[in-house]
């Protein structure tokens, strides 16, 4: 399982606008790609599909842009990838006629590894990732005598 860079991009854009979620202020796109150094026309694909998928809202207007359609809280990274990736939340499918019993056993440890890879995704939110990068950034503040 690896991420793709669709979904990093995604991931980095979102963790942009949960940082000025309570100013509630949109962000344009220029902005967001600026900071987070992804490509404008990719990054308003990318936005395009949060906002089909409920996880963004955008704002007409000279003041318009793309914000948080919920908070960061209640936004997991399984949510953002199901949006743009198609995971499948139903894990749970098992294949009824396995061609052999190497198969068998091969489709339920694939099937044991999704499910905690769904698991860890879902209990992550924007938030979480916020306070991690936050932490790690009062570490790199932090210098010794």
């Amino acid at each position: 399982m690896e991420l793709s860079c669709k979904s990093e991009y995604a991931i980095l854009a979102l963790l942009e606008m949960a940082t000025h979620y309570e100013n509630g202020e949109p962000m344009q796109i220029r902005q967001i790609a600026l900071q987070q150094k992804i490509p404008d026309r990719y990054l308003e694909q990318l936005l395009a599909t949060l906002r089909r998928g409920g996880i963004v809202k955008s704002q007409r207007g000279s003041k318009g842009g793309y914000l948080l359609a919920r908070e960061p809280r209640k936004i997991s990274v399984f949510d953002i990838l199901e949006c743009l990736e198609g995971l499948d939340v139903q894990t749970g499918e098992q294949n009824t006629n396995p061609t052999s019993l190497d198969n068998s056993v091969v489709s339920e440890i694939w099937q044991e590894a999704r499910q905690a890879a769904n698991s860890v995704l879902q209990n992550y939110s924007l938030q979480d990732l916020c306070e991690k990068r936050d932490s790690r950034k009062q570490l790199d503040i932090m210098y010794y005598i």
